[in-house]
């Protein structure tokens, strides 16, 4: 690793580029993350990292191009685990290079052999060392913002249908308003109908007692002969009867107007 970084030294003294400079970035959080860690590993799997992290400093100009054109804030950087070749897939996070990736159609067509630990390098004119990040944590970061995104999903479809419930709602209270409203007409046309009945009652009333004048004077008239009188008799017994028969049956349709009125005041 110290080779490695005077190596880049060497380069930065000759050509001091942008490239470089991030190179040197890499290098340096290599250096860190090499320092606090291969001692706490067996000696062939240190050996491999060192051999991972020259292959992919080594490569630092490349990535920077990649970079370059994509116009992301950085990108997680690797060494295929098969084949060896460098893959830079640009973001602007680690975990939005990731997402980028894994929802892809090209992490289906041509899927790469990812290590359990990469590298998310940054932009060379952003000056920030670049960071080592496991591909575990990348994957529970995917399956989080999966399992976001299906949530905001359902959301919108409870909303949308809270919407419709809540339309039906309007649309229940319109109809029951209007029926409301025909159920009220509907008393008023009653309350109508039962007061020209009560005048048709009186209006009956009435009659019997001019019926009932009729009868007293015909009864006067008794006196002239025999027959008139006989006469007389039975037709005052006809105009009565008549007159108790109407006015009982006015008081009975009285009776069931009020007894229909009362019903439609406790339905209001």
């Amino acid at each position: 690793m110290v080779i490695l970084w005077e190596a880049m030294l060497g380069r930065t003294r000759s050509r001091p580029t942008k490239a470089v400079v991030s190179g040197l970035y890499l290098i340096g959080a290599l250096i860190l993350v090499g320092c606090a860690s291969h001692s706490l590993m067996p000696a062939a799997q240190s050996e491999a990292i060192r051999d991972r992290e020259r292959a992919l400093a080594s490569r630092a100009d490349a990535i920077q191009t990649a970079l370059k054109r994509s116009g992301k804030v950085g990108a997680l950087a690797f060494l295929d685990t098969k084949d060896g070749h460098l893959v830079v897939l640009p973001g602007d996070s680690p975990a939005d290079a990731w997402a980028r990736y894994a929802t892809s159609s090209k992490s289906e067509t041509d899927p790469v052999s990812v290590p359990a630990v990469v590298t998310f390098v940054y932009r060379a004119d952003i000056p920030k060392a670049p960071e080592a990040v496991t591909v575990e944590a990348l994957e529970q970061q995917q399956t989080q913002r999966t399992s976001v995104a299906a949530l905001a999903m359902e959301l919108g479809r409870l909303e949308e249908k809270l919407g419709v419930l809540q339309r039906d709602l309007v649309a229940t209270k319109q109809d029951t308003d209007k029926a409301v409203a025909d159920m009220r007409a509907l008393a008023e046309d009653l309350g109508a109908a039962r007061k020209f009945m009560l005048q048709t009652a009186q209006l009956g009333w009435l009659n019997q007692e001019v019926a009932q004048e009729n009868a007293n004077g015909i009864r006067r008239m008794t006196a002239a002969t025999q027959e008139l009188t006989a006469s007389s008799a039975k037709l005052e017994e006809t105009v009565r009867q008549l007159s108790e028969g109407l006015a009982g049956q006015l008081k009975e349709l009285a009776g069931r107007l009020d007894a229909i009125q009362n019903k439609i005041q406790n339905i209001k």
